[in-house]
């Protein structure tokens, strides 16, 4: 029997650099058009040439009809959690819900402290994020008299809103074994990139995930699994993990699905290549990975079960 948060329905979408000097709407629409589930846009405000990351996914969810916008992941150092809050419910309510929350502790501090935030050492960051989950997810309960004293973060309202209409799942950025623990006991989501998280630590990431689910009483088959494809389609030949020709994609893809469990994928290569990967690459895959979970399903049922009385081997 295949675990069932590794069955569950295969996403796929489009990591986005919010490059001023690109066609971003363009290449958004394309990818709506396209039939891709998500568009996920990068946030590094502190970076010359860049779009703001949530007036972008407005601009984004005003011109597509279908997609899912989310930032991936916001700089939170940089985004104050209740304002955050806020910012989101109200794409999430003018879209029809079609808003994830992405959501990261921060990087390229000396870049995040030039724009006016303090650097925070790694648990210290860890517990930011954790509180600024706890403040995302009050703002969003419409609750009166809302109050939160933390380390990094309080909040005081008497009335929140708007609560958006739609659930909006929080997904985590976050590579290291505690932050992963942080992702399994209170997120919806864990969004690894592909050149932090290669395949040889990916399955421990996701072990650690289940166990870290599993001791908060959760259910680990509740928490999406986000891969940032951070490769290169390359007819030339193949040239190592992520980058080569369609077909060895639309290989290494599979296994990522059936044998890591991976459930969600954002290309993050060139633009340009887009069409190839949404119009080729992600029916192959999906085609591939139903295939291969029915034979192990088929498998599984046919395997004679022991008799009553005896014991297993």
């Amino acid at each position: 029997m295949i675990p069932s948060h590794r069955r569950r329905p295969l996403r796929f979408g489009m990591s986005l650099a919010p490059d001023v000097s690109a066609p971003l709407i363009r290449t958004a629409q394309d990818a709506d058009r396209f039939g891709l589930d998500l568009l996920g846009v990068r946030d590094e405000p502190y970076r010359r040439g860049t779009a703001d990351t949530p007036t972008l996914m407005a601009a984004v969810l005003a011109v597509t009809s279908r997609i899912r916008v989310l930032p991936a992941v916001a700089c939170l150092p940089l985004r104050p959690p209740a304002t955050l809050a806020k910012a989101v419910a109200t794409m999430a309510r003018l879209s029809g819900g079609r808003v994830e929350l992405g959501l990261g502790a921060g990087r390229s501090w000396e870049h995040i402290e030039a724009y006016g935030a303090g650097r925070l050492g790694a648990a210290a960051a860890r517990r930011a994020l954790e509180e600024a989950v706890h403040v995302i997810r009050l703002y969003w309960s419409d609750q009166g008299g809302l109050r939160f004293q933390g380390d990094h973060y309080r909040f005081m309202a008497g009335q929140s809103g708007p609560a958006p209409e739609h659930q909006i799942g929080i997904w985590l950025g976050v590579t290291g074994p505690q932050g992963i623990d942080l992702a399994g006991r209170a997120a919806d989501g864990w969004i690894a990139p592909s050149s932090l998280v290669p395949p040889k630590r990916l399955a421990d990431g996701q072990r650690r995930l289940d166990d870290a689910a599993a001791a908060a009483g959760r259910d680990p088959a509740e928490i999406r699994r986000v891969y940032v494809l951070e490769g290169s389609i390359d007819e030339g030949g193949a040239r190592g993990f992520l980058h080569g020709p369609s077909q060895q994609w639309v290989y290494e893809l599979t296994e990522l699905a059936v044998g890591h469990g991976v459930d969600t994928f954002l290309f993050g290569g060139d633009p340009e290549r887009l069409a190839e990967f949404a119009l080729e690459i992600v029916p192959a895959v999906r085609e591939q990975v139903a295939r291969e979970r029915a034979a192990v399903q088929g498998d599984a049922e046919a395997s004679p079960s022991p008799q009553a009385g005896q014991s297993s081997p």
